[in-house]
């Protein structure tokens, strides 16, 4: 409790906005002070580790909620529905985020002797144990002390991993360092579709550039991010398009030519029931809130 009290104090004290970049590398806090609406996000592989409030993820047709006492670990980039439901000005919703780094895993592997059992879902929510926390509250300390962070942040930086290296989402954590695990060819379709959300695609060509067969690429896809690749790719194209609106660089139709669409009234369609209004009205509502209101998520890379 005192380790989780402390946690609490720093990310209160240095989150001077409702997300903070930290000059600690890879780590983000959150302090939102008020719930939100469900709202679409794009999680990059990222462990989350929650302080106080909850929040909920909807991934493909999975349901995850997590807060004080859990974490979360997302190992590849994931397109999820979001939202803080449970958070208010006296307590707000409050967590700390570190960006995962691949090459730093892949490192300790070799150090490391080879596990017990595999994982693939490439998101999951698991208990904190005090071997977590130590490590965590280490990392932000160093807030207050920012000459000793090149030195000793990586140093927190490297248990933090062990420990989670460790416990029982090790084996997800690991397959996405393996450069032939499931996960990493999972992963390597997924940066494609990142890059290409505008072309079309098939299954084939996808399971092509993973090295797998289209049925066990299929398989192992949605076993990984519990969709199909094609909704997935749905998925990306249409919070690419909510990006373009926001900005208002284009026009409804000109975002859906833009994302890969060929029909404006078939994205109208799926941008409604993906977002739960036409691309023009979710675009103005948007623009109505306060900064911060409309952005649900603490790993947005795109």
């Amino acid at each position: 409790m005192k380790l989780h009290n402390e946690l609490k104090s720093l990310i209160i004290r240095h989150c001077v906005d409702r997300r903070t970049i930290t000059a600690i590398p890879r780590v983000v806090l959150i302090n939102a002070p008020t719930t939100t609406k469900p709202g679409p996000a794009l999680y990059e592989p990222v462990f989350l580790l929650a302080v106080q409030g909850r929040k909920r993820l909807m991934v493909g047709d999975r349901v995850l909620e997590y807060g004080p006492g859990t974490c979360l670990m997302v190992s590849v980039d994931l397109p999820v529905t979001a939202q803080i439901c449970e958070a208010s000005a006296e307590a707000p919703y409050l967590a700390v985020g570190l960006r995962l780094d691949r090459a730093a895993i892949a490192a300790m592997l070799m150090e490391m002797p080879e596990p017990a059992g595999t994982g693939l879902a490439a998101i999951g929510v698991g208990p904190v144990t005090g071997a977590l926390l130590e490590p965590m509250v280490r990392l932000i300390r160093l807030l207050d002390q920012p000459a000793d962070i090149p030195m000793l942040a990586p140093l927190a930086e490297r248990e933090l991993l062990y420990r989670l290296l460790q416990g029982p989402q090790g084996p997800v954590l690991r397959q996405i360092a393996l450069r032939d695990s499931h996960l990493s060819r999972i992963s390597r379709a997924i940066d494609w579709i990142r890059r290409h959300y505008d072309k079309s695609c098939r299954v084939e060509e996808l399971a092509e550039i993973a090295g797998m067969s289209p049925s066990s690429f299929h398989r192992h896809f949605k076993a990984a991010t519990a969709m199909s690749p094609l909704r997935y790719q749905k998925q990306v194209r249409l919070q690419a398009a909510r990006d373009l609106l926001l900005a208002r660089s284009v026009s409804a139709g000109g975002a859906a030519f833009a994302v890969g669409y060929e029909s404006p009234s078939q994205f109208s369609r799926e941008y409604a029931r993906q977002f739960g209004m036409p691309p023009a009205r979710d675009a103005a509502r948007l623009r109505g809130m306060p900064v911060g209101e409309a952005e649900t998520d603490e790993a947005v890379v795109s």
